[in-house]
């Protein structure tokens, strides 16, 4: 019986193939297209959620690429429906020249009602913020992770840091006793 060897697209040089996914995996698992690690610094992250989103063709393959960018970005909700404002993905050079890519455009995301009735509520009446953790791929779709959050002061942020240098010096401590 013989069997098929899988040949590299024609779309995609093979020597370009290893560069298109990250090799950074995200907390469950999956490739890391960005990651928003200015978030858990200003924010106390209480709960996250997993939300798809609404692309375009050209978008997917600039994230294939890893060319995306959510430092910027944050969530927001209006009529009902929750939108991804100020992610930045840049086209690829070799974008359909019948389209106009707008790398900044908003971004609807694709969440079930009970989870926007749960956003609504702790947005406007609790006070929270809905802040985008990471972009990552599952199962071959784009998928954003959402931080129910709530802001830092001046004064949580120093002992956030704080914290951390005590852990880090206890490591250091530890490692040199043994």
């Amino acid at each position: 019986m013989k069997r098929s060897v899988r040949k590299p697209s024609p779309l995609v040089p093979a020597a370009t193939m290893p560069m298109l996914m990250s090799n950074k995996k995200s907390s469950n698992g999956s490739p890391t297209i960005a990651e928003n690690r200015k978030a858990r610094h200003d924010y106390f992250i209480e709960e996250t959620y997993e939300a798809g989103l609404a692309l375009q063709g050209w978008e997917v393959k600039s994230l294939r690429a890893g060319r995306a960018q959510i430092n910027e970005a944050y969530v927001y909700l209006k009529d009902g429906e929750a939108f991804l404002f100020g992610a930045h993905v840049s086209a690829l050079p070799t974008a359909s020249t019948h389209i106009i890519p707008d790398p900044i455009r908003t971004r609807k995301l694709l969440l079930n009602r009970a989870e926007l009735n749960r956003f609504i509520g702790a947005v406007e009446r609790r006070g929270y913020t809905l802040v985008p953790l990471e972009l990552y791929w599952k199962n071959g779709r784009v998928k954003l992770r959402v931080g129910l959050a709530k802001g830092k002061k001046a004064h949580d942020k120093r002992a956030t840091s704080k914290e951390r240098d005590w852990q880090r010096e206890k490591a250091r401590l530890m490692k040199h006793t043994r």
